[in-house]
């Protein structure tokens, strides 16, 4: 056998947070340009591996607080356990992932990336999101999705209420039931596209669900309050 084909181990490099302050951690894997960490004890300290911006994996093993894989670019961060508040807000890319469930804000304001949340997702999943694609294994609360201009939510369990209030242009994949639907948000068909999309994010997020369960909800567009016909118009009473 050719020695370069044999696998080798996965090894980290191991950070305990019992031993090393917040701030100690966060610039070392700030400082890595390659490799994989694993964060030991977390013990529920905010704003744990934000920033990240080089392909590095970073495991942590242990719940979080506020803000986890905040301001995400590249690699992946991976939690074993729950999050709360804003967990990878205003993610760009790469990846972040929790086995537990999520509470406010999961994935706000993301512009790109994957955010995938095994468990349940609290209040405004999603909201004002921007381009990120979020799956949710479980439920998502009430106002998820609030004003998201682009991007995908996929929600395996069900939705709470006003789910896609004011929204734009994303597209929010719901197999269970959904408690109401927010301002301009309507049902809309499934297809083709739509359904190589849902089964590509099904898959990059490791879930199985057969995409013909779920229901697709975007926007009715009659909030929109801009026409291009109105330009002339605008910059005429400016001029005055």
């Amino acid at each position: 056998m050719d020695p370069g084909c044999v696998s080798r181990p996965h090894r980290f490099t191991t950070i305990d947070m019992a031993e090393t302050s917040l701030r100690d951690v966060n610039q070392r894997l700030h400082r890595a340009r390659e490799g994989s960490f694993r964060v030991l004890n977390p013990r529920g300290a905010h704003s744990v591996a934000v920033g990240i911006d080089a392909d590095i994996t970073v495991e942590v093993l242990g719940s979080v607080g506020y803000y986890c894989a905040g301001m995400h670019q590249k690699g992946s961060v991976h939690v074993q356990g729950n999050a709360s508040t804003g967990l990878a807000e205003n993610i760009m890319s790469g990846t972040v992932r929790i086995t537990g469930s999520a509470t406010m804000s999961a994935g706000a304001t993301g512009h790109g990336g994957l955010v995938v949340i095994e468990g349940n997702a609290g209040a405004r999943c999603g909201i004002s999101m921007k381009g990120v694609d979020i799956v949710v294994g479980g439920d998502v609360g009430h106002m998820s999705a609030f004003m998201a201009q682009a991007g995908n939510l996929v929600v395996l369990g069900d939705a709470g209420d006003d789910l896609g209030d004011s929204i734009y242009e994303a597209n929010l994949y719901v197999r269970g039931k959904v408690a109401s639907l927010g301002a301009d948000a309507i049902r809309k068909d499934m297809r083709p596209e739509h359904i190589r999309t849902l089964s590509r994010l099904l898959a990059a997020a490791a879930m199985e669900a057969d995409p013909g369960d779920f229901t697709r909800y975007g926007s009715a567009r009659n909030l929109y309050n801009f026409h291009i016909d109105d330009v002339d118009a605008e910059v005429a009473g400016s001029a005055r």
